[in-house]
C-alpha cells in the first residue's frame, strides 16, 4: 500500500528549506533543487499524471502522482488526485487515506472532502461518509454532487436497518434486497457482501454465497467472514467434514466469530448424532435409531439438506416400526425441504403402496420417473399404476374378509360364514330396505368366490386383467346356483326360524 506519511530527512543530507516541500528520498539529481524547481518538476510529474488519468490508465497516473508527492509531499491536490486514481483502481481504502491527508493538509480542500465521503460510502460507512459531504456543503452549499451522495448515504443508512429487521425475522430474502440495493452505493463494502452471501446460504443459494465469498478471499485471504460462510454454504450442503475445515480457519483469522464457533459446534453435534443414527439403524435397534434422528433433527433447523435426509431416515425408521402414517410425514417433510430428493419420494411412494393409497403412489413415481428414467423406477411406477387400476374393481378379497395371500380352504370357510350370514332366507322377516342390502351383499360374496375359488379366474384379478375379457359377465352372475353347487344342490340344508329373527342351520 502506497505510504502517505512524509519521509524522515536521511544523515547524509543537510537540512533543506521547508516552505512548501519537506525532506523526502528523492533522485540524487534532485537533492540540491530549489524549493520553486521542486515544486515545477513536481507539477510536471502532476501533469504527466493528469495525461494518464484521462487516458483511463489509472496505473500509471498513479505512478506520476505518487512522484509529485515525492516532490512535495503537502500539496493536497496531489493526493486528492492520486486518491481518485485509486479511487478508479477500486483501491478504495488507500484512496481513502490519501483524500484525508488531502483535507489535513487543506481543510477548505472541497474535492478531498467529496472523495473521502465517496470513499467511506463504497466502503459502507455511511455515517462518516455523511459527515464527509455535509463539509462540502458547508463549502459549497448548491453543491448538487454532494447533495445527492447525501441522500445516498440516508439510503444506504436505511437498507442497513431494514436488513437488520430482515435478519431478526428471517426474512433472508428481504435482507439479500437491502444489501443489493447498498452496494449499488456501497459497492467495496465487505460488509454488506458478507451479510449478502450469509443469507444466500440461509435460502440454499449456495453457488451465488460462494461466488461472493470467493472475491473476498481473492482480496482478502485472511478475511474470517468470508472463510465461515464457505464453510456455511459446505455445511448445508451436507459436506460437514470440510464445513469444519473451514470454521476452524475462520476462527483461527478471528478467534471471536460466534458465528463461526456456534456453526463448528453445530457441524460436529449433527454429524456425532447422525452416524450414531445409522449405526443403531444398521444393527436393528429401530426405536434407537428413530430417537437418535429425532435428536438430530433439533441441532440446526437450518440446515436445510441434512435436516431433508434426516426425516428421510426417521422415515424409514417408521416404515420398519410399522408407523406408515408417520413415515409418510416424515418423507413429506423431507420433500419439501429438498423437492429434488428422490429417495424421500420412493419412501413415501412405498409407503403409501404398503397403506394402499395407490393415487399417491402412482404421484410420487411419475414423479422419480420423469427425474430418472430407469427400468426399475418404469417397473415401479408400472406395478403402482397396476395396483390403482386393480383398487377401482372390487376387491374380492375384502368381500369375503380374508387376505390376499389366503389359502384355498381358508376362502372356502369365509364363503361359507358370508352366505350363510347374507343368504336372504335368513333375513326374510327383516324391513324391505335391509332385505335388500343383504340380498346384494349376498350376490357378491358368492361372486368372490367364484373368482377366487377358480385358480385362472384368480390369477387373472390378481395380475389386474379384466375378468370379461374370460367372458364371464358379472352382470348375469347367480349367486344362489354358486350357493346351492357349494352346500351341495337342493335339500343339502335349510334355514328355519326358532322364533323371531332367529334363524339356526339344518344340514341335510
Amino acid at each position: 500500500m502506497p505510504t502517505t506519511t512524509v519521509a524522515t530527512p536521511l544523515p547524509s543530507i543537510g537540512k533543506m528549506a521547508t516552505v512548501d516541500c519537506d525532506d523526502v528520498n528523492m533522485d540524487p539529481d534532485m537533492e540540491f533543487l530549489s524549493d520553486e524547481e521542486l515544486e515545477r518538476e513536481a507539477e510536471g510529474f502532476k501533469e504527466q499524471g493528469n495525461a494518464y488519468y484521462i487516458k483511463k490508465d489509472y496505473s500509471e497516473a498513479y505512478n506520476y502522482y505518487t512522484k509529485a508527492i515525492d516532490m512535495c509531499p503537502k500539496n493536497p491536490s496531489y493526493y486528492g488526485n492520486r486518491a481518485a486514481t485509486l479511487m478508479m483502481l477500486c483501491r478504495y481504502r488507500e484512496a481513502l487515506e490519501d483524500a484525508q491527508q488531502a483535507v489535513r493538509l487543506d481543510d477548505t480542500f472541497m474535492k478531498g472532502h467529496l472523495r473521502e465521503g465517496k470513499c467511506h460510502l463504497s466502503l459502507g460507512n455511511a455515517m462518516a461518509a455523511s459527515r464527509c459531504f455535509q463539509r462540502v456543503l458547508e463549502l459549497e452549499p448548491d453543491n448538487s454532487q454532494a447533495q445527492q451522495e447525501v441522500k445516498n448515504a440516508e439510503s444506504i443508512l436505511e437498507y442497513e436497518k431494514m436488513a437488520e429487521i430482515g435478519f431478526e425475522k428471517r426474512d433472508f430474502r428481504m435482507v439479500v434486497f437491502c444489501m443489493d440495493r447498498a452496494l449499488e452505493s456501497a459497492s467495496a463494502c465487505h460488509r454488506f457482501k458478507i451479510l449478502k452471501a450469509e443469507c444466500l446460504a440461509l435460502l440454499g443459494r449456495y453457488p451465488e454465497a460462494q461466488t461472493v465469498a470467493s472475491d473476498i478471499l481473492r482480496m482478502d485471504c485472511t478475511n474470517g467472514d468470508a472463510l465461515y460462510v464457505r464453510g456455511l454454504c459446505l455445511y448445508y450442503e451436507d459436506c460437514i467434514d470440510k464445513a469444519v475445515q473451514f470454521f476452524v480457519q475462520a476462527l483461527r483469522m478471528a478467534p471471536d466469530h460466534e458465528k463461526a464457533r456456534l456453526a463448528c459446534r453445530n457441524a460436529k453435534a449433527l454429524k456425532a448424532k447422525k452416524e450414531e443414527g445409522n449405526k443403531a439403524f444398521k444393527e436393528g435397534n429401530y426405536e434407537a435409531a428413530y430417537e437418535l434422528y429425532s435428536e438430530a433433527l433439533t441441532i440446526d433447523p437450518n440446515n436445510i439438506k441434512t435436516n431433508a435426509k434426516l426425516y428421510c431416515n426417521r422415515g424409514t425408521v417408521g416404515s420398519k416400526l410399522k408407523k406408515l402414517e408417520q413415515a409418510i410425514e416424515d418423507c413429506t417433510k423431507a420433500i419439501k425441504l429438498d423437492e429434488t430428493y428422490i429417495k424421500a419420494y420412493l419412501r413415501r411412494a412405498q409407503c403409501y403402496m404398503d397403506t394402499e393409497q395407490y393415487e399417491e403412489a402412482v404421484r410420487d413415481y411419475e414423479k422419480v420417473y420423469q427425474t430418472e428414467k430407469t427400468k426399475e423406477h418404469k417397473q415401479l411406477l408400472k406395478n403402482a399404476q397396476l395396483e390403482l387400476k386393480k383398487s377401482k374393481r372390487k376387491d374380492y378379497y375384502k368381500v369375503l374378509g380374508v387376505d390376499k395371500n389366503a389359502t384355498e380352504d381358508e376362502i372356502k370357510k369365509a364363503y361359507r360364514k358370508r352366505a350363510l350370514m347374507h343368504h336372504p332366507d335368513r333375513h326374510s322377516g327383516a324391513s324391505a330396505e335391509v332385505q335388500k342390502e343383504e340380498e346384494k351383499k349376498f350376490k357378491e360374496v358368492g361372486e368372490a368366490f367364484s373368482v377366487l375359488s377358480d385358480p385362472k379366474k384368480k390369477s387373472r384379478y390378481d395380475s389386474g386383467q379384466d375378468l370379461e375379457d374370460d367372458g364371464m359377465n358379472m352382470g348375469d352372475f347367480d349367486a344362489n346356483n354358486i350357493f346351492k353347487a357349494f352346500f351341495g344342490g337342493p335339500g343339502g340344508f335349510s334355514f328355519e326360524a326358532s322364533g323371531p329373527g332367529n334363524f339356526f342351520f339344518q344340514f341335510g
